[in-house]
């Protein structure tokens, strides 16, 4: 028994050790940080100058930070409504039988392996361009006029063609999620369903979408998280860095880290790490709301 012991904590230690320093120590810093007012994110201990909570309330009385938590609610709210919508709807024509299936997969799929930047940059140029973009040129086709001429990256249209433009790239990823769930489920049980007179629609209702309760919470905890990371496309998607329509917590974090754009005049790694206690106390919150709301102890498959 000593020895089996003795063999464990050798297969662990390394995996334990990693975690530490990789994990639980950066966690743990962004804490501390959180309560003093540190000039570079780098700087040493000896520097840092204690403030409390003074960060977290300078946080909440920025008009720039309460927008940039308005901007990433939208993102993960009608975002998230329009994703996993998309994403349940073609999970369920996939896995219904269709011809085809591995292909239609893949094609939905693909966006997810395509690098953001060249995503958003596709989007930028060839679809949303005023001159020869997509939508222009299909709208023109129809003659619809009106909306051929919307500017799509003006201020007033921005923050829409951005949470459109990235919701495209997520469906896939979690199209995959809740096709792998609706796999799992035993034919006899919408066998038994069709027994008994119950239609299509009838046996989605009461069949399926129980039992993919626990798909659900995953891809809500999923699409929380990179919510949370929302940056990349807020960057490419903005001129400037301190745009109200497209700012994200992130990127105020950023602006207070490295000090960059005009509505930052000092740097202070401080503001930014409150910033990422915050994100993260959003993503356990939702991550605990979720655990209440899909309990599926009494399910079965």
């Amino acid at each position: 028994m000593k020895k089996n012991s003795a063999i464990l904590f050798a297969f662990v230690s390394p995996a334990a050790i990693l975690f530490l320093l990789v994990f639980l120590y950066p966690i743990l810093r962004t804490l501390c940080m959180s309560f003093f007012k540190i000039d570079g994110v780098t700087d040493a201990f000896s520097k840092w100058q204690f403030v409390g909570l003074e960060n977290y309330q300078k946080l909440l009385s920025t008009t720039l930070f309460r927008i940039s938590m308005g901007n990433l609610f939208r993102i993960w709210a009608f975002g998230g409504i329009l994703v996993l919508s998309l994403s349940l709807l073609f999970a369920v024509i996939i896995t219904s039988g269709i011809r085809g299936k591995s292909f239609f997969r893949a094609m939905i799929y693909l966006p997810n392996i395509v690098s953001a930047v060249a995503l958003a940059t596709m989007w930028l140029q060839y679809v949303y361009s005023p001159k020869f973009g997509l939508l222009k040129s299909f709208f023109t086709m129809i003659h619809l006029d009106k909306l051929a001429r919307i500017q799509w990256l003006s201020n007033d249209h921005k923050f829409m063609a951005l949470l459109i433009a990235y919701c495209f790239g997520m469906v896939g990823y979690h199209m995959l999620i809740f096709a792998s769930g609706i796999e799992r489920i035993s034919g006899d049980y919408f066998e038994a369903a069709t027994l008994d007179g119950a239609n299509r629609l009838q046996q989605f209702r009461h069949i399926t979408l129980p039992l993919l309760k626990g798909m659900f919470h995953t891809n809500i905890t999923m699409w929380s998280v990179s919510s949370v990371g929302f940056f990349v496309w807020s960057q490419l998607f903005s001129t400037v860095t301190a745009d109200t329509q497209t700012i994200t917590p992130m990127v105020y974090m950023y602006m207070q880290i490295f000090g960059a754009g005009n509505s930052v005049t000092e740097r202070n790694a401080g503001i930014g790490a409150a910033v990422g206690v915050c994100l993260s106390l959003c993503v356990v919150l939702i991550f605990q709301l979720c655990n209440r709301l899909f309990k599926d102890k009494d399910l079965e498959f």
